[in-house]
């Protein structure tokens, strides 16, 4: 159901035709009166059952798919799903409408000021002379931001990590817990301090698998994979892309070990450990010559 509605996308840049497009803003506003017709009593039966909670997979899957598009490099199917990852934000903000918490131009207009509050170096008399003061300077507004909202919410202090959503994958958490605590100077003064403390959670948690404790094995596993996700914030690398890459790579190079075992008449399962570890490196070495002709 969550692919409903898609339309196709056509490009106008090879036709020769200058035409006019309507606005972003007509169309937002026709999508908004549509997924409120959709809700409506005379609605779809679908969309009238759907709750923010019942709709959270749908966003997370949205914005993976988006970044899988991204990375496939085809415009249209970029477009197809940003238009999808949007229908989210459309279907969330009409849930809300109805529930009388707030509306799609309560969301727009609150990310617009931020935005302006947010660049005075754009649209206000401060300057910044590069990225880096722009983002310093961010992080000073967002820490007001908070400090006013702690006093009015009468909550704990603020910190420089609250924002950071728990409900984020475990790789991309730590990615933004670390680069929060980077931005004061919290961080590594190299790349080689970090394999160092890479290096050190190994050897403890090989320790622990020595001991058997499960708990403990657990939470130097733990340590390990945040130590992993810093060295990659550390070279500017997003963890979970790589991982995703590395995932890809991994079920590319299985899926090859498994044609190669039925070219011989057998299925992968039934070959022995080491001929196994001998077709990885088949298919590992395969991949290499094919990506060398592809450069």
């Amino acid at each position: 159901m969550a692919k409903r509605g898609r339309k196709q996308f056509k490009s106008r840049k090879h036709t020769g035709v200058a035409k006019k497009k309507d606005s972003p803003g007509v169309w937002f506003e026709k999508l908004v009166k549509l997924q409120a017709r959709l809700r409506a009593p005379n609605g779809c039966p679908w969309d009238r059952e759907q709750t923010h909670m019942t709709l959270r997979t749908y966003l997370i899957e949205e914005a993976y798919e988006v970044l899988e598009a991204l990375e496939g490099g085809d415009d249209g199917k970029f477009a197809e799903e940003l238009g999808d990852l949007l229908l989210q934000v459309v279907f969330h903000a009409d849930i809300a409408r109805e529930e009388r918490r707030f509306d799609a131009a309560d969301v727009i207009q609150g990310i617009h000021d931020k935005m302006v509050r947010r660049h005075p170096h754009v649209f206000g008399k401060k300057r910044a002379k590069d990225a880096k003061a722009v983002l310093k300077s961010w992080e000073k507004i967002k820490a007001e931001e908070r400090k006013a909202k702690g006093r009015k919410d009468e909550v704990k202090p603020a910190s420089l990590l609250d924002g950071v959503s728990h409900a984020l994958p475990g790789t991309m958490e730590g990615f933004q817990l670390t680069r929060r605590a980077s931005r004061i100077g919290f961080d590594w003064d190299s790349a080689e301090g970090v394999l160092d403390k890479l290096a050190e959670e190994a050897g403890e948690l090989r320790k622990e698998i020595a001991s058997a404790d499960a708990k403990r094995i657990e939470e130097e596993t733990g340590d390990l994979l945040f130590a992993a996700v810093n060295l990659a914030r550390f070279l500017h690398v997003d963890p979970e892309i790589a991982l995703k890459k590395a995932n890809v790579k991994f079920a590319a190079r299985f899926r090859e070990m498994e044609r190669m075992a039925r070219r011989s008449g057998r299925e992968l399962a039934e070959v022995p450990r080491a001929q196994m570890e001998s077709l990885w490196d088949k298919a590992k070495s395969a991949e290499q010559e094919l990506a060398s002709v592809v450069r």
